[in-house]
């Protein structure tokens, strides 16, 4: 039964603290106070402003939503920094950036299986090449290009002056740097390219430029190694551009040139880090382009990225991406710095087809030392790498008097550097190559191996071909079989040594074993001697179904010289081994 509801008179007093409650206020059968609606509705209200002041937090100060992206970023893009805070000011989208080598990024990018929102790379080339190989069907991801800056090298005033003097033309071209690096009068730094975009940029312009095409590299412009007398010339390296620039100025006094991007050098010159300014150089035969695009990993997040998107592409940040990162606005209608003026000039082509960047990359990490300062280490310093070795079977029967020993004398002289063509800077001689040149006739007439070291090894081999010990017959089978025989001593002196045999002959072996017998033996060889090819150069009245077939059997191939050069020839077979 309720309790009688008081009218008038005063209210009595509550007798303890323990039993004391609001008028009005009913109690709960175990004598707790159950909360009225008014305060029901007050807590209510509570609750509600407490959500908004969270809400709040999660907004920009004009009231849009904020939003954090994990983005994949190469990392010459943390120069970014101070462009990063006003991106999330004027936007709301904060970019949190995992930097690492690009290569290395785009290796790390597996369709469905992207850890990261966004991904912004100086390049997405290899990553295109990747997906391509891979048969991926979702494809590309949505990607656009933010800024540009190209691949180029940046010299000692005194250095570049050198070049220019060599150079046919008086312009420096990656030839010109390939030629000097051979001799070993020019020493570089450059990033890793199985690491970095401006490693891999500065490899596959070097190898562009060796093919000559114009065009992109294809498997046969790659098929021979063309680039061991330029890779000769590293002596810094780095796995990223920003370690790379840190080696370069700890070793800045004996090193003549950087190769990096154009915004990298820029950046360096003006911090005070150099005893001497770099000359930035742009290599006449062309450059490899960086253009720095944003690709959208998930899509879910399209809204954000678009956002960030308009935000970079527009007038305010183009200008200050160019101010802030001495990178080249996309926006044509900005006023450029002074240092941004210059033309691009010749931008290459990126090959587009993986196994050409992959045969390029598995070349540098043959030719290349394993202990180049700058250089990640992994533990105890690797024992030196073989010299490469190439054998050279001149034939020096009779027939080769007069005018065609004097074809050979100056191929052999345009390969120690006389030859100053586009190719021939290429694939001349090179620092610390070995050399073996055995002469024959009915036999081994006299053989010389030596390492070039100096133009003392390199006029030693001349005078060797100069020779006037000529023989009556030809045992061109017999020689050929006693190369082997030199191969399998090289390679248990030196397992792995890049080998290469060169025969050249002007007529038909007419003494000594036949072409059967010796590839009956050949067969019997070991893999690892079979794996080292033959490249036979078809010259004078040689016929050519003998010689053709003894080079296929043993993995290599026939160059004609009667369709062009002896020298010719010769430079056709420079890179080819097993």
């Amino acid at each position: 039964m309720s309790r009688p509801h008081r009218t008038g008179g005063p209210r009595p007093a509550a007798r303890t603290p323990r039993t004391a409650r609001r008028a009005g206020t009913p109690r709960t059968a175990r004598g707790t106070v159950r909360p009225t609606a008014a305060l029901t509705r007050a807590c209510l209200a509570l609750a509600l402003l407490a959500a908004a002041v969270l809400a709040t937090a999660s907004c920009s100060s004009d009231g849009r939503k904020s939003v954090t992206l994990d983005v994949l970023a190469s990392s010459e893009l943390a120069d970014l920094g101070p462009l990063l805070d006003d991106l999330r000011h004027d936007t709301g989208v904060t970019l949190h950036m995992d930097y690492q080598g690009t290569v290395d990024a785009s290796d790390a990018l597996t369709p469905g299986h992207y850890r990261h929102d966004l991904a912004w790379l100086s390049s997405d080339r290899w990553l295109r090449l990747r997906l391509a190989a891979s048969g991926s069907r979702t494809g590309l991801p949505l990607s656009t290009r933010t800024m540009m800056s190209p691949l180029v090298i940046g010299m000692r005033r005194a250095a570049a002056e050198r070049l220019r003097h060599a150079s046919p033309d008086g312009r420096i071209s990656w030839a010109d740097v390939a030629a000097a690096a051979a001799t070993g009068s020019f020493r570089y730094a450059m990033a890793d390219p199985r690491h970095t975009n401006s490693g891999l940029s500065a490899l596959v312009g070097v190898a562009t430029a060796a093919a000559g095409t114009g065009a992109a590299l294809r498997p046969q412009d790659v098929a021979c190694d063309r680039l061991r007398g330029f890779l000769t010339g590293q002596a810094v390296t780095g796995r990223s551009t920003g370690d790379l620039a840190d080696a370069y100025v700890r070793h800045q006094d004996g090193t003549d040139a950087l190769i990096t991007y154009e915004s990298e050098l820029l950046a360096l010159n003006a911090s005070g880090r150099l005893r001497e300014p770099l000359e930035v150089v742009y290599p006449e035969d062309g450059m490899v382009l960086s253009d720095y695009p944003l690709l959208l990993l998930d899509p879910a997040k399209r809204p954000a990225y678009d956002k960030v998107v308009a935000w970079l592409l527009g007038e305010h940040a183009q200008r200050k991406l160019m101010e802030r990162t001495l990178r080249r606005p996309l926006d044509t209608g900005i006023r450029r710095d002074p240092r941004l003026r210059r033309p691009i000039g010749n931008a290459l082509y990126f090959p587009d087809q993986q196994q050409v960047v992959t045969r390029l990359l598995a070349d540098y990490a043959a030719d290349t030392p394993k202990d180049i300062p700058g250089s990640a280490p992994t533990g105890p310093p690797p024992p030196a790498a073989p010299a490469s070795q190439a054998l050279f079977l001149l034939d020096f029967s009779g027939s080769m008097r007069g005018e065609r020993i004097a074809e050979l004398r100056a191929a052999f002289d345009g390969l120690s550097g006389s030859d100053t063509s586009h190719t021939g800077r290429f694939v001349r001689f090179f620092r610390g190559e070995r050399i073996t040149v055995v002469r024959f006739g009915s036999r081994v007439l006299a053989e010389r191996t030596l390492t070039y070291r100096d133009e003392k090894d390199l006029a030693a081999l001349r005078a060797f071909v100069a020779s006037e010990d000529f023989d009556g017959s030809t045992a061109v089978w017999s020689t050929l079989d006693g190369a082997y025989d030199r191969v399998a001593d090289l390679l248990r002196a030196g397992p792995g040594r890049p080998l290469s045999v060169v025969l050249m002959t002007d007529g038909e072996s007419n003494t000594g074993i036949g072409l059967d017998t010796f590839l009956a033996r050949y067969r019997q060889r070991p893999a690892p001697v079979r794996a080292v090819h033959t490249y036979a150069i078809r010259y004078g009245d040689a016929g050519t179904a003998a010689l053709d077939r003894a080079a296929w059997a043993t993995g290599g191939r026939m160059v004609d010289a009667r369709t062009g050069s002896l020298l010719d020839a010769f430079q056709e077979t420079r890179g080819c081994v097993q």
